[in-house]
């Protein structure tokens, strides 16, 4: 393996362990401060809003200037960030905490912008397929220890943990990751106009279809993400160190797929299939949730784990895939970058709805995000239709 693939494998995985830690904190923290199940899911919104404005700047900005000064620039304000987490003893400071962690947030695109400069086309998924590995593994070791520091130790040392890890992070770019960008687009503008970018996005035929498949993907996903912590802690009894280890089995399988089975699944099945069976198994695994009893909690949540794995590690890989295989070179980060954007703003709709729902019953969200996944089938197909015919043409 490439060794700038394994550094950058080692950067992203100590990234989003400092972002893990987080996954299981907020939502009970924000209720402990007084914050309601839809505050609470606007907590996460407004996370993913500052993402949505502030990703397609990232990625333009790697174009610009080298995907190595991005990933450093957003780790460091990843760091103020949680150190500001750390003294957020009211609602409003957690606010603004969690969207300032959000406008760092550009390191991931930049990371995949630095994985389509190192691989050829024909080993993109497989290699993109290491972030989905690295946040599966973020997803195993981050939770657990957000769930023990903040049982242990208290919210400020949440914060104070992810701020030296990030630390440790920044360190580790500067010293053992080079700049992979070649030719860096010098002429190229860079505008702060995401709505405006969105839809001149939608109008291009080569990458609307996936744009719209990412966001109802992440959208509907993003309803389960924000609002599981609370119905296993509601429902099911859990406390704060179960859940953590709940999201580690989350990861866990999260890593096993899209760290060592991606290549395989499109070897056997190719791209195509994969976005169809991807879209069919999250379905299946969100919807489920909501029809899980007491009695039989582990075992149906582990088979609902397994389906999204499966169906996680089939099409977000094969999405960025087939984005990556569309773009130009030069316009590789402004392209990823973009996708992000709608990931952004699928988990502004995600986390404010899912909030709703909850509150108005704790089946709701896995229910509606089963159907809004099924709902992306259409676009799937409508997609391989294009490209089918493009083919032909």
């Amino acid at each position: 393996m490439d060794r700038r693939l394994v550094i950058l494998f080692i950067t992203i995985f100590i990234d989003l362990v400092g972002f893990g830690i987080f996954v299981p904190v907020v939502p009970i923290y924000a209720r402990e401060l007084n914050a309601s199940e839809s505050l609470v899911g606007d907590t996460g919104a407004l996370f993913s809003l500052m993402m949505f404005i502030f990703t397609p700047f990232w990625g333009t900005l790697s174009d610009r200037f080298g995907r190595r000064p991005v990933i450093l620039i957003a780790v460091g304000l990843s760091a103020l960030s949680y150190v500001l987490f750390a003294h957020a003893t009211t609602i409003t400071l957690l606010i603004v905490s969690r969207m300032l962690t959000g406008i760092g947030s550009g390191n991931i695109t930049a990371a995949q912008a630095y994985i389509t400069d190192i691989t050829p086309p024909d080993q993109r998924a497989k290699a993109l397929g290491l972030i989905g590995a690295a946040f599966g593994l973020g997803f195993i070791f981050g939770p657990p220890l957000g769930s023990l520091v903040f049982d242990r130790l208290g919210v400020e040392w949440v914060g104070y943990v992810a701020a030296i890890m990030c630390l440790v992070n920044l360190v580790a770019v500067w010293a053992f990751l080079p700049e992979s960008l070649r030719e860096k687009v010098s002429h190229r503008k860079i505008r702060l106009k995401p709505v405006t970018s969105a839809i001149k996005a939608l109008r291009e035929p080569r990458f609307r279809d996936l744009f719209i498949i990412s966001f109802i993907y992440i959208t509907a996903f993003s309803m389960m993400q924000m609002t599981i912590a609370m119905l296993w802690y509601d429902d099911y009894g859990l406390d704060k160190r179960q859940i953590g280890y709940m999201f580690a089995i989350v990861g866990l399988g999260s890593a096993i797929v899209q760290g060592t089975m991606v290549g395989w699944l499109q070897r056997t099945f190719g791209e195509r299939n994969l976005m169809i069976y991807g879209a069919l198994m999250v379905a299946v695994g969100l919807g489920m949730i909501a029809f899980i009893p007491d009695s039989l909690f582990l075992p149906l949540s582990i088979i609902s784990i397994a389906l999204l794995s499966l169906g996680n590690g089939s099409l977000s890989p094969t999405l960025l895939s087939q984005l990556s295989r569309n773009a130009e070179q030069h316009e590789q980060g402004e392209v990823l970058g973009m996708n992000q954007s709608f990931g952004s703003l699928a988990r502004i709709a995600g986390p404010a709805l899912g909030g709703r729902l909850y509150e108005m019953g704790h089946s709701l969200p896995y229910v509606a995000s089963g159907l809004v996944m099924l709902g992306g089938l259409y676009y799937v197909h409508g997609y391989l239709r294009a490209v089918a015919g493009r083919k032909t043409a």
